[in-house]
Parts: C-alpha cells; structure tokens; sequence
C-alpha cells in the first residue's frame, strides 16, 4: 500500500495508526496474562510495578477513538459526506464478519471442549444466536469468548456513524460532540448505578461520546495550517496527566467502580495524540509507530484480538498453572508462551480470514469504480479490538 500524507485530498492512510493499533492490541494480551495469573481484580494483587496492566479498560477508550478517526477521515476530506449509508455497511460487514465469524466457531469449539476455561462460558443455542447475530450488547448471553462483548459495541455505534456524519456536516462539531456526549453525562448523573454498577449489556451509549471524540478529530486532516501546527502531542500529555493521577491517587479498585467517568476524561487525551499522528508530530514518534515490525501487528490486530483470549486462558490453566510457582513466576512463564503464540496464530488466521475478505472489498470497490485498491486498507480500516472480557471483567 502506498503511504500518502496524513493531509493529502483523496489519501486514506494516516502514517502511525497501524502502529498504534499493534500496541494497544499486543496491551491486551499482556494484560489478560496478567489478569489470568493474579487473582482478586480489581484489585492488584501482583507486584506494584506490574499495576499498570490492571488497567484494559484503557485500550478499550483508544480502540474506540480510534475507530471513530479511522472511518471518519475520508468522509472529513469529502465534506462530511459518507458516499452512502447502505454502502458503508456492506463494507463493515466485509470487513468485519468474515474473521468475526470464524473466531466464534473457534471460540465456540473450545468453550465447548474446555468448559471450565475461565473468561468464557459453553454454549447454548442462545448465545450462539446472540452471538451470532451481533447482539451480545443489547441481549445478555453466555460468552463463548469473553473478548468478543465490544464487536457488537462496534457494531451499534457504525449504525450511529452516518449521523453524526449528517450532524458534523449540518450542525458543526460542537453540536455534534453535544447530542451525543450531555444525554450520557446526565444519564451517569441523575441515575449513579448505572455508572457504577456492573453489566453485561448496554455499553455502546456509554462508550458513543469516545466513538465521536474519534470522528471530531478526523477533522484535522482539513483543518488550517493554524489548526495543524499546534502541539497536539503535548496537549495531549496535559490532558491526561490529571487522570492518569487521580487513578493512581484512588486505586484500581475506584477506577474501575468509575470507568464510566474515567472514559470520558481520558478520550480527549487519545483524539488529541491521533491529532498529533496525524500531522506527523513527533517526527520520532511517527517514525517508530510507521516502523515495519508495529506496522505488521497493527496489520493483524484485529484477528490478535478476536483469538488471543482462549490461547492465554488454555495456556494459563492447562500448561503454566500445573508446573509454574504462582505469582511472577507463572506470569513470566504465561507471558513467554503466550505472546508469540499468539502472534503467530494471528497472522495465520488474518491471512486466512481477514486478507481474502479485504481482496473481496478490493474487488467490490474496483467494479463500481468509487475507490482505488490502495485505499481498502490503513486508515479506512475501523479498529475493532481490545475491548475484552464478560461481565465485571470487561472493565479490565
């Protein structure tokens, strides 16, 4: 794929956010080996230097800013036009249900063989429905993978997609960010449990104001010389400082209680650091993100993501936990299995079930002559990982 300026009329990919998605996606599998080897969550009962893996949740709040960026860009350089609405969904659904439809069979073989693996459950003929039918956000159900809650997050905020697009273009970005951001702000106010509680469905509202934080910052690849030349990195840096601080002043065990607040705080601070990506400051940064080996993670993160959760819990339990010490031991030896096995099983399975789906895009696209082959992949593509876990541990 041809690599074009994150500014340039009529280029899709932004040079960094392959990078980014590898990170974050290779975050989460480092974190659910921790979470698999140091009971109590919330809590952190393994070392203080590892506490900054307690934390998961976090990916989610990138993945989903990320996501709105990447689908937004190309509508933000057309005016805000989508091209489409029925258009945009056949292409998520070539993209997304193909790899998505083969990671639950999987899931599903190996929830049925392995029930008592932690972070899934055996199927029923409900959750093979729900699942199946992308409704696991709106029906609760017996997760055959505790990964896969977020794709239908994905799912129901896509739906959303094409109005926020009509509002940005009508209305202008702050109305836009307001119709979706006051009504779940006064929903966390008026009615407490419902940001303090634990769920299982219902989370697409909460996580929509991070979906459009996403969308407004795709703006900066038309916005004015002005716009683009401030220091979006730093920016970035102070608007996180003060959450990073209050999460570490209260304690994992607050910040998870209160994910419904603390997303809210901290997906400024991502939309800023696409920003800074995007118009490729710091050179530095840009540069290591862009670097081959992240480059080749970001490409597979979606499938790191849907089969990675199985791998580490078969190995945890069946291979680490007999014939390791608990504790740091079991995790370095989780951790040294795990990731590249997982690597490994990703790229195998995106070739298998996310290239041929992306060929077939190509191709849909070439016959109706609207796009370049270039353009199916880098930034178009939506981000669709790490959210992870059923029940209270999707708040990891």
């Amino acid at each position: 794929m041809t690599v074009v300026s994150p500014c340039a009329p009529g280029g899709l990919r932004v040079v960094g956010l392959d990078g980014m998605r590898g990170l974050a996606a290779l975050y989460v599998v480092v974190h659910h080996c921790w979470l698999l080897t140091f009971p109590g969550y919330p809590a952190n009962t393994g070392p203080g230097w590892l506490g900054w893996l307690t934390h998961g949740r976090l990916a989610v709040v990138a993945f989903i800013v990320l996501s709105g960026f990447s689908l937004a860009i190309s509508p933000a350089r057309d005016g805000w036009r989508l091209g489409g609405a029925l258009r945009f969904a056949r292409r998520r659904a070539r993209r997304i249900l193909p790899p998505y439809w083969a990671a639950l069979a999987v899931s599903l073989m190996i929830a049925s063989a392995v029930p008592s693996l932690p972070l899934s459950a055996p199927p029923t003929v409900r959750s093979v429905a729900v699942y199946g039918l992308l409704m696991q956000d709106f029906l609760a159900a017996p997760a055959p993978n505790g990964a896969f809650w977020s794709i239908a997050v994905e799912a129901g905020l896509y739906l959303v997609f094409p109005f926020l697009l009509l509002l940005r273009r009508r209305a202008g970005a702050t109305a836009m960010l307001a119709a979706v951001t006051v009504p779940v702000m006064l929903i966390g106010l008026l009615r407490p449990e419902v940001s303090t509680t634990d769920k299982t469905t219902g989370y697409a509202l909460e996580l929509a104001p991070l979906f459009t934080l996403g969308v407004l910052a795709a703006g900066i690849v038309t916005a004015r010389d002005r716009i683009r030349r401030l220091p979006w990195c730093r920016l970035a840096a102070l608007a996180a400082a003060p959450v990073l601080l209050l999460m570490a002043v209260q304690g994992s065990v607050w910040t998870v209680r209160h994910y419904y607040w603390v997303d809210l705080a901290a997906g400024p601070a991502i939309a800023m650091l696409l920003a800074a990506v995007a118009t490729r400051r710091p050179a530095g940064l840009v540069r290591l993100l862009d670097s081959g080996p992240l480059r080749a993670l970001g490409g597979c993160s979606f499938s790191l993501y849907l089969i990675h959760l199985p791998i580490v819990a078969l190995i945890s339990r069946r291979i680490v936990a007999p014939h390791a010490g608990p504790g740091l031991p079991a995790f370095w030896v989780t951790l040294a299995l795990a990731v590249p096995i997982c690597l490994v099983a990703a790229r195998m399975f995106a070739a298998a079930f996310e290239t041929p789906s992306a060929g077939s895009l190509t191709r849909w696209r070439r016959s109706d002559g609207s796009a370049k082959p270039a353009q199916v992949s880098g930034s178009e593509r939506a981000v669709n990982i790490p959210h992870h876990q059923a029940g209270r541990d999707r708040h990891s």
